[in-house]
């Protein structure tokens, strides 16, 4: 293997190890006001710093909350399908007390994004607690 390649595989392996360094979570109050308000709002913001229809955000969102606080799906992503052709692939991470929501793919017809190291997008969400 030649020098510089050798530095570049070295990155790789840091790298897709890194990647496997947060773990998942679930956020455990959901169903309390604070927490529901909280998760919505920073779903919404995501979605439409992805360039979503603020409207359509706010209903998805929605529609998210109202799923994950229906059925105990545990620690694992999720998806969220737009109107506008648009998946995004989501999940919570605890780091430290914060709960904190990422957004780690998109896919629009045959185009998928994929960002496992550094992340699309996260926010923290004040007011829920969450466990891995």
């Amino acid at each position: 293997m030649y020098p510089a390649h050798r530095g570049c595989a070295f990155f790789l392996a840091v790298a897709l190890t890194a990647s496997g360094c947060a773990s998942m979570a679930k956020v455990t109050n959901l169903s309390e006001e604070s927490c529901r308000t909280s998760f919505t709002h920073h779903l919404s913001s995501i979605l439409t710093q992805e360039g979503e229809q603020p409207e359509i955000a706010d209903a998805l969102a929605h529609k998210t909350v109202s799923t994950l606080t229906t059925y105990d799906l545990g620690p694992r992503p999720f998806a969220i399908a737009a109107p506008s052709g648009t998946d995004y692939r989501f999940f919570i991470n605890r780091k430290g007390a914060d709960c904190v929501l990422t957004l780690f793919g998109r896919r629009k017809g045959f185009v998928s994004y994929t960002n496992n190291v550094t992340y699309i997008a996260t926010e923290t969400l004040p007011s829920c607690t969450c466990t891995e």
